[in-house]
């Protein structure tokens, strides 16, 4: 069987102490990729690396724009960056779309924000960089009862792909080929769908970045 191309890859999943973030980082070391998982719970992190051997750990607001910056210098050059901060609240129709929950599900934004502005040196310079986050098919057809949920996601998906096209723009200006990408997944729904999106996440160091970047993934893939 031949060796993974995600193999030798340091790979940083931000917000990755839930089951997603397991399955995720199960499947990049069997790969054979170095695995850092980070998060605010240290008791969850901690239990987590005892779970999974092999997967190293950081303690960090993903908020909290300093402290990625710092966490980002402790960590050094990385290859590939998994958003998982996210989260669902909702209901209630448009009436119901309080500012509390806005604020909530916000942090998965911020938290994107400030992991790949962070890494993004190193993404860009890798020869295999990789940026992967979570979306949701309620972008396409958003619902006033997840107003707030789908605003997020579409900002998310914004986002990653202003990375993408800076990712291009490097490349293009440096007349190199594209080795970078950012790759949105997205999914009704994530419960049951870890594995396949741990899949999914491990396939993009095999496929080529030309081929994969600014584009659209929905899962489970049909």
């Amino acid at each position: 069987m031949p060796e993974s191309a995600v193999a030798g890859r340091t790979v940083v999943i931000a917000g990755g102490t839930s089951e997603a973030g397991r399955a995720v980082s199960r499947a990049l070391l069997r790969g054979g990729a170095l695995v850092i998982v980070v998060g605010r719970d240290q008791a969850r992190l901690d239990q987590m690396a005892t779970d999974i051997p092999g997967v190293s750990t950081e303690a960090c607001d993903l908020t909290d724009e300093a402290a990625v910056m710092a966490m980002a210098a402790r960590v050094g050059p990385i290859d590939g960056v998994v958003n998982l901060v996210g989260g669902w609240r909702g209901g209630g129709g448009l009436e119901g779309q309080h500012d509390a929950d806005y604020r909530f599900l916000e942090a998965g934004l911020t938290a994107l924000r400030h992991v790949s502005r962070a890494f993004d040196n190193s993404l860009r310079t890798s020869s295999a960089g990789r940026l992967a986050i979570v979306s949701s098919t309620a972008t396409a057809r958003p619902l006033a009862g997840g107003a707030n949920y789908a605003a997020v996601k579409a900002a998310s998906e914004a986002w990653a792909r202003a990375v993408a096209q800076g990712f291009a723009k490097t490349a293009r200006d440096a007349q190199v080929p594209l080795s970078a990408a950012s790759v949105i997944f997205r999914v009704k729904s994530l419960a049951g769908l870890e594995e396949g999106l741990a899949d999914a996440v491990v396939s993009l160091f095999d496929s080529p970045a030309a081929d994969i970047n600014d584009t659209v993934i929905t899962l489970p893939r049909t």
